[in-house]
Order: C-alpha cells, then sequence, then structure tokens
C-alpha cells in the first residue's frame, strides 16, 4: 500500500469542474500557480527549476475519486457516444485518480517564506492537489510524428459575444479586458457536454471564473454571454 502526500495545490481561475478546458494551453490569458506546501515549500526543492520553459504537473481529481471509475468512457471528441478504454482516453475518471499537464512555467515568486511556481494556462480547478513536478525536456518529451488517434486535431471553436449589460460591467473593472479574454477563450471550447452540440438548445448555462457568475446560452456555434454578476 502506497500513500501520496500532495506537493502543492493549483490556484486557477477555474472555481469548478464545468468549463474547466480539456487539455492546457487552451485557454492562454488565464494562468494559475501552484502553492508548494510542506517540506518542499524551500528555495533548495526548485533550485535550477527556471531553465526549463515548460514543466509536467502530476495531479490527483480529487473531485472524482468518490465515483470510482469503469473500464469504457464515453470521450467528449466522439461526441460523447462512442465507448472506449479508459486506457485510451484522457477521462477524469481513473483507477488512480491521476492526471498530468505539461505548462509553461512562467518564473518563481514567493511572499515570505511561502514559494510558488507561475504558470501559463492549466487545465486544473482552483485547489486541485499537485503530487509532483517534473521539468518538460523537449528532445525526449517532444515526439514530431506523434500520432493523436481520434484527437489528432484541435477541437473546432464557437463564436462568443458578449450582450451589452455584460460588456458593461466589464468595463467598470480594471481588469476587464483580462477577464473578457479568459471568458471568451473559455466559452470558445463549448462546456457543454457533448451530446448537445448541433442540438437546438433553449438552456442558459452558468459557470464560475475567478470570483464571478458568467451566464451564457449557445446557439448553434454562437455562444452569447448574457450576464456577469460577482459573487
Amino acid at each position: 500500500m502506497y500513500t501520496i502526500d500532495p506537493i502543492g495545490t493549483i490556484e486557477s481561475p477555474y472555481k469548478e469542474k464545468f468549463a474547466v478546458p480539456r487539455q492546457p494551453r487552451l485557454v492562454p490569458a488565464a494562468t494559475a500557480r501552484v502553492k508548494l506546501q510542506g517540506a518542499i515549500n524551500c528555495a533548495e526543492a526548485i533550485r535550477g527549476i527556471e531553465q526549463f520553459s515548460h514543466v509536467w504537473l502530476l495531479f490527483m481529481f480529487d473531485q472524482n475519486l468518490a465515483a470510482g471509475w469503469k473500464p469504457t468512457v464515453r470521450p467528449p471528441r466522439l461526441g460523447g457516444n462512442e465507448r472506449i478504454g479508459v486506457l485510451a482516453s484522457r477521462s477524469t475518471f481513473r483507477p488512480n485518480g491521476i492526471g498530468m499537464s505539461a505548462v509553461e512555467l512562467k518564473g518563481i515568486s514567493q511572499q515570505g517564506d511561502q514559494f510558488y511556481l507561475d504558470l501559463g494556462s492549466v487545465d486544473l480547478v482552483d485547489g486541485t492537489p499537485i503530487v509532483d513536478i517534473k521539468p518538460y525536456i523537449p528532445y525526449s518529451d517532444a515526439i514530431v510524428d506523434a500520432q493523436g488517434g481520434y484527437a489528432e486535431q484541435e477541437p473546432e471553436k464557437a463564436i462568443v459575444c458578449f450582450l451589452p449589460t455584460a460588456v458593461d460591467y466589464l468595463k467598470k473593472r480594471e481588469d476587464g479586458h483580462q477577464i473578457r479574454q479568459v471568458i471568451e477563450q473559455v466559452l470558445a471550447q463549448d462546456p457543454r457536454p457533448a451530446y448537445k452540440k448541433n442540438k437546438p438548445d433553449n438552456k442558459e448555462y452558468a459557470v464560475n471564473l475567478f470570483n464571478l457568475n458568467i451566464k451564457f446560452t449557445v446557439n448553434d456555434n454562437l455562444v452569447s454571454v448574457t450576464v456577469i454578476d460577482p459573487f
């Protein structure tokens, strides 16, 4: 029997599982950071890591562990209808609940005795436990002739528009431009369940990003942001 103690937690704009990008780097405007913890929270443990432009994050799908896993899953890229083996997918419901992401390392920051790794776009919910961090090695990790199977190409993006009430709210914030970029890039991925796509949908959805509740509707390939409220 093995036990794994997290070495840090992610601080990201994604306050819930809904609308988290399905892969890293799909929402470049949404930066994040790892807050190191325990014995690893020291300058010695991260000495030299600044030499690398990217790192691998190994983490736990902590919100899914209690739900267990099944041998087959329905990947969104296949429309949510076709089943394949769990090990042929990046499903968040896995035998040991372990995930991995290659992300940009933007730098190291420190507040008092607390160390952080500042990151580019991640695909992790705020508070996700990090169990290991490894440098990304281009000559070994980047395989130029690799085949991506059913996920060979990046998913098609939806068009995102903001209704006047949403625009007015963002104009009042100093960080409104950056928040608008994050919202647009997140919703361009169409976070709805895969079976909803290409079908009539009159439902109004909501997603929590930063400290905001963003409501939106989807009509064909057009996502309309209707309301933005702080919470």
